[in-house]
């Protein structure tokens, strides 16, 4: 099948949705949020992932960005059909994005070992060893450019019922072989964090004597972003294309909306049927959690949608707009920022040497983690506000340099 028949132009091609750029930068702007508390002992624990089974509003975040993804693919691609492209250009440009996103990810996961001073203080010989055997191999950015690709692959090669199989086929697969998988000597069975095939994937692949530990720390012997999990979500993508094939109807935006609530609260009640039988779990990326997810971000933009491209409540959603414009530049900046600030060592007045980060933390936010201490509304300090408020200046300052980058028309293609 060629591109052209992939893809059916059911209408020509939208305008660019603000709506979409308003829902990605609220995410990205979440992402800030959750991911740079000023003290991890101190969180409100909805920004902070479920333990296990489960999820908190930090658990929507990764699933809401791959959403998006996939529901930029039909209409960023219908542009380019229109434009001419064939399926052999559309696949190396998508293939040379997918290697410029998971270089990022890569280069985030190595950036610490270059700003430790472990290179300096060890010699080169032995850092080059430490850093060989132990660098993270995947990471957020990695799954986006995974899933990102083969949904391309599989939006281009198949209509719209094939992408639906493949949905389905995937999150199939994936449960099957949770369950099946230990039959074969492939983990010992069970969804606890040791056991599972996941974590028997992740740590035959990514674990040993001679090539290290390349996992997540927490993890140990598996990844969050890890090889098994990344299947279903490849379908948390391709449930965005069905979302854009849905934008890209001659529905009107009235009925749009409509069918975005009805579809939302579907894979909602789907995903609270299947987490009987297979617990919703984000460090897993349980089918369960993929169909849930996929309804919670069907719902969710069903509402921006409305507010913003169908009523035009366009100023208040800017500022989120700009976010969403330069979402991986914000990902990048908030990356290196919350490994350079520890990075740089500073003596504070007890002559200790701390990281620039736990230096401006201590002295623009901890006098709010106590009534006493506190300048203005005492009422209010405790140790968790102070922590949120370290990560509010991170969404902030993130925010004027998107800002910036908005009005000077910088804006991170490739």
């Amino acid at each position: 099948m060629n591109a052209a028949s992939a893809a059916p132009l059911s209408t020509p091609t939208p305008k660019r949705l603000m709506s979409l750029d308003v829902f990605r930068g609220a995410t990205i702007a979440a992402m800030v949020l959750v991911n740079n508390p000023g003290n991890w002992d101190a969180i409100y624990k909805p920004l902070d992932h479920a333990e296990w089974h489960g999820w908190t509003f930090t658990d929507l975040i990764f699933p809401f960005f791959l959403w998006i993804v996939g529901v930029a693919i039909p209409l960023s691609t219908a542009r380019r059909l229109e434009q001419g492209q064939g399926r052999r250009e559309l696949l190396l440009h998508a293939l040379r994005r997918a290697v410029i996103i998971f270089a990022l990810g890569f280069f985030l996961n190595s950036f610490s070992y270059l700003v430790d001073g472990s290179l300096f203080r060890d010699g080169l010989g032995a850092w080059f060893r430490n850093y060989a055997t132990s660098v993270r191999i995947p990471g957020v950015l990695q799954r986006i450019a995974i899933c990102y690709f083969l949904t391309m692959v599989i939006f281009l090669d198949f209509g719209v019922r094939g992408q639906l199989n493949w949905i389905a086929g995937l999150l199939a697969g994936y449960w099957l072989l949770m369950i099946a998988g230990p039959m074969f000597g492939w983990g010992t069975g069970g969804l606890e964090p040791q056991g599972n095939f996941c974590q028997y994937l992740d740590n035959l692949v990514f674990n040993g004597r001679v090539i290290g530990t390349h996992v997540w720390r927490g993890g140990k012997t598996w990844d969050p972003e890890g090889l098994f999990s990344t299947v279903p979500a490849v379908a948390t993508c391709l449930f965005g294309v069905m979302t854009g094939h849905l934008l890209r109807s001659k529905l009107s935006p009235e009925r749009r909306t409509a069918w975005l609530c009805v579809g939302g609260n579907l894979l909602l009640v789907a995903g609270v049927v299947m987490d009987i039988w297979l617990p919703i779990n984000k460090k897993l990326w349980t089918s369960s959690y993929a169909v849930f997810m996929a309804g919670m971000a069907m719902n969710c933009f069903a509402v921006c949608y409305w507010l913003v491209d169908v009523q035009g409540w366009r100023k208040w959603a800017k500022p989120f707009a700009i976010y969403g414009m330069n979402a991986i530049a914000v990902f990048m900046m908030a990356g290196l920022l919350g490994r350079i600030l520890p990075a740089i060592k500073l003596t504070d007045s007890a002559g200790k040497r701390v990281g620039l980060q736990s230096y401006l933390y201590t002295h623009l936010c901890v006098p709010f983690a106590s009534p006493e201490t506190a300048p203005v509304l005492g009422f209010l300090a405790s140790p968790r506000n102070a922590s949120l408020m370290w990560a509010l200046l991170y969404v902030a300052v993130l925010f004027l340099a998107a800002y910036v980058m908005y009005r000077r028309k910088w804006f991170l293609k490739f």
